[in-house]
């Protein structure tokens, strides 16, 4: 069971972009390489997910007129490569809640959330807790009932981001 240090940006004082996320992650190994979990996982964001780091990322002319709130699921193959490396592959199905400025919903949307995750898993504690850094591409092939308004600036950006670093945590029972 587990979750992601992600979670942190919850308390960034004065945050243009508060995300508002939670996660919470159960897993069980099928065999000593390979482990499944789910990650059922709730977010919202104001800036298109592609735009990368620079002077874009998170410029006011970018901001979408609203923000969208995101509950989803993710399915999650993680397969350990060598010693604590492993590689990972998340299909998130997640509902969107597109919200104007007022804070009034507007639409409702679907997305495919892809993550493949690259990182090493370290052990705590007689292997009871872990920690796990990580990179990652995400990729969100499927985005269904956007409004207009937030389409326009998605537009202007790919449908992926290229290394977004993780870390995630958890307990092993």
């Amino acid at each position: 069971m587990g979750s992601t240090f992600f979670m942190l940006g919850n308390f960034i004082p004065d945050d243009p972009n508060p995300p508002g996320f939670v996660q919470l992650n159960f897993g069980y190994r099928i065999s000593p390489k390979d482990v499944i979990s789910l990650e059922a996982k709730t977010w919202k964001y104001a800036w298109p997910l592609g735009i990368p780091y620079g002077a874009s990322f998170q410029s006011p002319e970018e901001k979408y007129p609203g923000y969208i709130r995101e509950h989803g699921i993710a399915f999650v193959y993680q397969r350990f490569l060598w010693k604590g490396v492993y590689g990972a592959a998340h299909a998130m199905n997640a509902l969107q809640k597109y919200v104007d400025e007022d804070d009034v919903r507007i639409q409702n949307g679907y997305q495919l959330f892809m993550t493949y995750r690259l990182g090493y898993h370290f052990e705590l504690f007689k292997n009871r807790l872990f920690i796990e850094p990580s990179v990652a591409l995400t990729h969100w092939p499927i985005n269904t009932h956007v409004p207009e308004s937030f389409a326009q600036l998605e537009s202007k950006w790919p449908n992926y981001f290229l290394l977004e670093p993780g870390l995630h945590f958890g307990v092993k029972f």
